[in-house]
């Protein structure tokens, strides 16, 4: 790779200045242009060589350019590449009938369409049709999306392009044990949060809201994982009510916690859930399941022209093949406890960790200061440093300040043991 053949960050910067709406941002001060991958890593055009430890935001999740699953993508592309789905194929129902087979409890029928933003809209949908009521009520922090619904249910205002939201939507505060917005102690809370969502279906909505939807694990939040009853207490509140579970596993699904989806952590079965980017490798491809009871609901005309097309529901077939058959939800899971249990030690020895937290391969380390205030600043500094020594680690957090763990699923003990050894050794050499 020859540094001539590309036209470097500068040149992209420029067009990017151009031509791309400027609501598109990058990380970092000095970003590399990314020009090759093979499964955990990366390369720039300049043919330096990174860790990558961010997987594109939880989507390579069996690494980049794996080899299993292009072949079996490129001959799907050489035979029949797209016919949108009014017509019959059987790449798509197979997938479905995958679908079936490893979500949770008595989830069955999907609707496939191609980004994560439209599973979310499509679950609202399909709530709406079967409750009657489109009232949702969503979680404080939580992200669900780039559409005008998707926005106005994120609980982000850095993520909300329009200020205005839709209306009939209501926020109950998240689990978030580090900083709760309750004030509160976990266990002695009594799971307060989760209680909070009857008082707010009591006071703020009709009483029989549609649907509340959440993250399993808040991703740009800063790696929110619940504690372990939540999703029980909340399941009960509102079956109590008629009130469908919509679980968001855009970020979570695939391997990434240690199962499949992150919800079978919590032993509960949504109502609804979503899905998205690891399900494609790269592909586009996205989509919602539900039972057979609330998907016979939608009878009207629907479909999605490039959704569960031939090429990408072929690629998610393959997906779902390799991560069972190279067992990545235990590299995940065993990876994982291998990473918190370093950064734990970091901690012990850098205060500006506050916080350690995550599930599976999805985990974050919050920066503060002494006060224990965000640290954001300090984060940018050390993900830079980190970059130029070869480490692309993520950013994510209300203020922020977490750095964010979701690496390729393949990723080794050794890969886990170097990021850590150059974490401590930058953390150390900026005094921190």
């Amino acid at each position: 790779m020859e540094s001539k053949k590309f036209i470097g960050p500068e040149a992209i910067i420029e067009k990017k200045k151009k031509y791309i709406m400027p609501c598109l941002g990058h990380f970092y001060k000095k970003p590399a242009q990314m020009v090759k991958g093979s499964m955990q890593y990366l390369w720039d055009s300049t043919g330096k060589k990174y860790l990558d430890m961010y997987a594109g935001v939880s989507v390579m999740n069996c690494g980049h350019c794996n080899p299993e699953i292009l072949e079996k993508m490129k001959a799907q592309i050489d035979e029949l590449q797209h016919v949108c789905n009014i017509y019959l194929t059987e790449n798509f129902v197979n997938l479905a009938e995958k679908l079936a087979a490893v979500t949770p409890g008595d989830l069955q029928k999907s609707f496939f369409c191609s980004t994560g933003s439209e599973a979310t809209e499509g679950a609202f949908l399909l709530a709406s049709v079967y409750t009657g009521n489109s009232e949702i009520i969503a979680l404080r922090h939580g992200l669900h999306g780039r559409t005008k619904l998707g926005m106005s249910v994120t609980g982000l205002t850095m993520w909300r392009t329009d200020p205005n939201p839709v209306g009939g939507i209501h926020f109950a505060p998240n689990p978030n044990c580090y900083r709760c917005p309750m004030n509160k102690k976990f266990p002695e809370c009594d799971y307060a949060c989760a209680n909070a969502i009857e008082d707010l279906i009591k006071t703020s909505t009709s009483g029989k809201p549609g649907a509340f939807i959440a993250e399993t694990i808040q991703g740009n939040a800063g790696c929110v994982v619940p504690p372990k009853g939540y999703f029980k207490r909340v399941k009960e509140i509102l079956d109590q009510y008629n009130t469908l579970l919509i679980i968001d596993e855009v970020q979570t699904g695939f391997a990434r916690s240690g199962k499949m989806f992150a919800i079978e952590n919590y032993d509960v079965v949504p109502d609804i859930m979503c899905m998205a980017k690891a399900l494609g490798n790269g592909a586009p491809i996205s989509a919602f399941i539900s039972t057979a009871k609330i998907a016979d609901t939608y009878t009207r005309p629907g479909a999605s022209t490039l959704g569960g097309n031939p090429v990408s529901s072929t690629t998610a077939m393959a997906v779902l093949d390799y991560i069972e058959e190279h067992k990545l939800m235990e590299n995940a899971a065993a990876r994982g406890k291998q990473l918190r249990s370093g950064l734990r030690e970091l901690q012990k020895k850098h205060p500006v960790i506050g916080d350690v937290r995550g599930l599976g391969l999805m985990d974050g380390a919050e920066f503060i200061h002494a006060d224990g205030s965000p640290a954001p600043e300090v984060l940018d500094d050390v993900l830079e440093t980190l970059k130029d020594r070869g480490f692309i680690i993520g950013k994510n957090g209300v203020d922020r300040n977490v750095m964010a763990f979701q690496p390729p699923l393949v990723i080794t003990e050794e890969n886990v043991n170097d990021v850590l050894n150059a974490l401590d050794l930058v953390l150390t050499e900026k005094k921190l």
